[in-house]
């Protein structure tokens, strides 16, 4: 499967390597030149291209990038067609986007995105670290596997996204729509919780403004 990576943080960097590892074709861009990735891309196989290119190369797109950047990437999505998926691991920390004004009143974070984007958004990948991203996938069935969230508006979309935390090694949680999003949102109790299915679940049903 081709998949598009915008953002090579934390996040972005191990999803293009886990992806890679399960045989999909990434294309991974940040927001400087596609040469800053070449170690990137020379360890995993990904592409490195322009964020432009990585928005259009894919039916899946990850946008990863701080909350206050994300009006930044916007315009890359003006061509991408309805039926890709873009997959929102953002997460707002004012003090480090500056104030946004929808998401101080209560708007739900991937609602924002998705707003700006003008594309409908599947949230997840947010409430876990990077390092456990990369190191806790664990196969299906087994005592030690966590579970992760999935929030979002299209079913087909989030079912995808389901499938693809799965692959990874994850059990995923159908985590409602992007009105519920702000659940697994930063200072929420499943966030970076690393809880089982039931865990996560719980955390989700406790989860208050």
């Amino acid at each position: 499967m081709k998949i598009g990576i915008i953002g090579a943080g934390n996040i972005g960097g191990t999803l293009t390597r886990r992806l890679t590892k399960l045989g999909h074709e990434v294309f991974v861009a940040n927001s400087r030149d596609p040469g800053t990735l070449k170690d990137l891309a020379r360890e995993t196989g990904a592409h490195a291209v322009e964020a432009h290119d990585a928005a259009l190369a894919a039916k899946f797109v990850v946008v990863t990038v701080p909350e206050g950047h994300v009006p930044d990437v916007a315009d890359l999505f003006n061509d991408v067609p309805d039926d890709v998926v873009v997959i929102d691991t953002c997460n707002y920390y004012p003090d480090r986007d500056g104030h946004i004004a929808p998401l101080e009143d209560g708007t739900p974070q991937s609602k924002w995105v998705s707003q700006q984007l003008r594309h409908r958004v599947v949230k997840a990948f947010n409430n876990i670290r990077a390092q456990h991203l990369m190191e806790m996938g664990r196969p299906k069935g087994s005592r030690e596997r966590i579970a992760l969230p999935v929030a979002g508006d299209d079913k087909p979309a989030k079912q995808t996204v389901m499938k693809l935390v799965d692959d990874l090694g994850f059990d995923p949680i159908d985590a409602g729509g992007l009105d519920d999003s702000w659940k697994q949102q930063p200072g929420m109790p499943v966030y970076t919780a690393d809880l089982h299915a039931d865990g996560v679940r719980k955390a989700l049903a406790e989860a208050r403004h």
